[in-house]
């Protein structure tokens, strides 16, 4: 099980370790359910873990434009397994996406009322 916490009373925030190289590092991420990628994270962090751009992907953002954002590959650990994730390089905040519940089986339990944020892995 992995808790998040909550920021400026409405934004659920869980922490993940994001390894590309011999860089690592474990930002938090906004869990955002509309975001159907995997990770999404800004120049700085992917300058940090040295992220090589792979490819650019036209996305849907959240006022329905479409944008060209570059995405590269790395490796992300959740309560000691690892898997391969897309990343996008955004100057938006670093998000947690659909994509990335389900490649590591996890569902989200977000408690407004409480404001915690659970990730659970399904079995």
């Amino acid at each position: 099980m992995v808790n998040g916490e909550f920021i400026k009373e409405n934004i659920p925030l869980i922490k993940i370790l994001v390894a590309s190289g011999q860089a690592i590092q474990t930002p938090f991420f906004i869990l955002d359910t509309g975001f159907t990628g995997d990770l999404q994270v800004t120049p700085g962090i992917a300058k940090d873990l040295g992220l090589k751009i792979t490819g650019v992907t036209n996305t849907k953002i959240a006022n329905g434009e479409i944008v060209a954002v570059p995405t590269a590959l790395a490796l992300s650990s959740m309560e000691g397994i690892t898997k391969n994730v897309q990343i996008l390089i955004s100057k938006s905040m670093p998000l947690a996406g659909i994509s990335f519940l389900s490649k590591f089986d996890y569902k989200a339990i977000v408690d407004c009322k409480y404001k915690t944020v659970v990730l659970e892995r399904v079995f």
